[in-house]
């Protein structure tokens, strides 16, 4: 008897709404059947054969949108991280590669750094000299780390563009994890000795490489050393160092100078930012493949640059290569 009564009461309920299977009093939850796919549509499929059925506890994956519950995040954009502005998203640090310098994993996935120097409000107003302070972006925009120059006041504005300097480069996380060191060097391309250096350090104290100017009559010219001070990379600029109303690039070459593997560029940033700041862009491209080690020295390469030939404004800018 009991088992007639269920029968009964199922009934009723498939007959009140046959596409739900509610009571009757309770409206449909759901679309009606026109409303659930194409003709030949049956939902997802069930479980595969040859799939283990999930472990005990699975809750499967969240509502639309949200990340899957302990699953590991890479190559998200991270937002809002310690020594940059709001909105602006970080680069996702990556697994780190042996024998990598703590903080250089980000630069083992990447040939393409671009290096915005920030406008100093300041500078601009009075042409006081302040330190400069520079982000490191990839090719999509993410910030990778964040610059700023360490140098006294009185070295600043009596020594100019030829001034020593120490450059600390952290990164998301506030960390300082590349050290620049320019120690005073002449400036003269008469002078074949005492030339331009600077010194790259990953972690701070450890040196990584150096960049050292060779001294030509008309070309910039610089040669990348790394830490044992043995040469592994060349770079050459143009005869004259002008960024009228276009790019200026340094070529990175093999030892022979017989094959260009990437470049150092100056970007032209419009007539008002060259004419009134020293505010530059560069971008620097180089082999994926290269040892993230003396990708850290391209850097260092291209702040020695920027120094040398750019950091002046309007006519004082050098335009000599070797100047």
């Amino acid at each position: 008897r009991t088992v007639l009564i269920m029968d009964k009461q199922n009934t009723q309920m498939n007959a009140s709404h046959p596409e739900t299977n509610l009571p009757v009093g309770y409206p449909p939850q759901y679309p009606p059947t026109a409303f659930q796919g194409p003709p030949g549509y049956n939902g997802y499929p069930g479980p595969q054969v040859g799939y283990p059925p999930p472990p005990t506890g699975h809750s499967g994956p969240g509502p639309a949108g949200f990340p899957v519950p302990n699953q590991p995040m890479y190559n998200q954009p991270v937002y809002n991280q310690p020594g940059g502005a709001a909105g602006i998203p970080w680069m996702p640090a990556p697994l780190p590669p042996l024998n990598c310098p703590p903080g250089l994993e980000y630069l083992s996935q990447i040939d393409q750094i671009l290096i915005h120097q920030q406008i100093e409000l300041l500078e601009v107003l009075t042409g006081f000299e302040t330190n400069n302070k520079y982000e490191i972006k990839n090719s999509f925009g993410q910030r990778v780390y964040f610059a700023a120059e360490d140098t006294d006041c009185c070295t600043r504005n009596c020594c100019g563009p030829s001034r020593p300097f120490t450059l600390r480069i952290i990164d998301n996380m506030g960390q300082e994890v590349i050290t620049l060191e320019r120690p005073l060097r002449c400036s003269s391309c008469c002078c074949p000795c005492c030339l331009q250096e600077i010194e790259i350090q990953a972690p701070p104290g450890v040196p990584v490489g150096y960049v050292i100017q060779t001294w030509h009559p008309c070309l910039p010219k610089f040669t990348i050393q790394n830490e044992k001070r043995e040469d592994v990379l060349k770079i050459s600029g143009p005869c004259v160092v002008c960024s009228c109303c276009g790019d200026v690039d340094f070529e990175i070459k093999s030892l022979d100078e017989q094959c260009v593997v990437g470049k150092i560029s100056k970007h032209w940033t419009g007539i008002l930012r060259e004419a009134f700041t020293d505010a530059d862009n560069f971008g620097i491209q180089f082999p994926l493949d290269l040892d993230v080690k003396m990708k850290a020295v391209m850097i260092g390469a291209c702040f020695l640059i920027d120094f040398m030939f750019f950091e002046s404004t309007g006519s004082q800018e050098q335009k000599s290569g070797v100047w």
